[in-house]
């Protein structure tokens, strides 16, 4: 089966593809593959409603199931910020150094204690031509860290360089790509979004306890 990620993110769709390769019968293509499909708004207030909303209308227009992520940063001290605007938070969408910039000068004089922060993933999948009609699968993960004063490491992407996980040594663009993904949050969702996977592609049955 193949299924569309939703995402033009380079880095997304590789780690994606790596998290999924236990999956049988399942082949991932981005949407760079797909040059007509539009690009999704979004204008959620939350992980969830952005991640179900971009696997929804992309499915129905490319007559695919469906596999979205919708991710960013959490930082204590800036209230939450960035968020769901974590890919945006400089002004143009995907430019890491500049949401990397913003961040560190937001957070100019902030101890290194009070840099707390979390990366959150949601992953949703739709496949409204099969059983699931309009329900999406949804599975969320987080991993709890501290933000450095200055990026460090050439791995990754996003707000990596800065993202120092709780009782690591290294960022997460310092971590080769199989440690990063045993303990990211995109791994944590991975792993229940490909339980859930395995059993409603094995039954193209809709399970009621795990959709939304």
């Amino acid at each position: 089966m193949r299924v569309l990620v939703a995402t033009r993110n380079a880095g997304k769709v590789r780690e994606l593809a790596r998290l999924f390769a236990e999956l049988p019968g399942v082949e991932l293509v981005g949407l760079d593959a797909f040059d007509e499909l539009p690009d999704v708004v979004e204008d959620g207030a939350t992980f969830e409603d952005n991640a179900a909303k971009k696997a929804r209308e992309l499915a129905r227009a490319s007559r695919l199931p469906t596999l979205a992520d919708d991710s960013g940063l959490e930082v204590d001290a800036l209230g939450g910020a960035p968020g769901v605007r974590s890919a945006r938070y400089a002004g143009a969408h995907g430019d890491d150094a500049a949401n990397n910039a913003r961040v560190l000068s937001e957070l100019e004089g902030v101890s290194f204690e009070a840099r707390t922060a979390r990366f959150v993933c949601v992953l949703a999948f739709a496949d409204p031509a099969g059983p699931l009609g309009e329900h999406v699968l949804l599975a969320r993960g987080t991993i709890e860290g501290r933000l450095l004063e200055a990026p460090r490491g050439e791995g990754g992407f996003g707000y990596d360089p800065l993202f120092l996980p709780l009782g690591e040594t290294r960022t997460t663009a310092e971590m080769p790509a199989a440690e990063k993904n045993a303990i990211s949050h995109r791994g944590e969702a991975s792993r229940a979004m490909r339980e859930l996977l395995a059993a409603y592609l094995a039954r193209r049955e809709l399970p009621y306890d795990f959709a939304d």
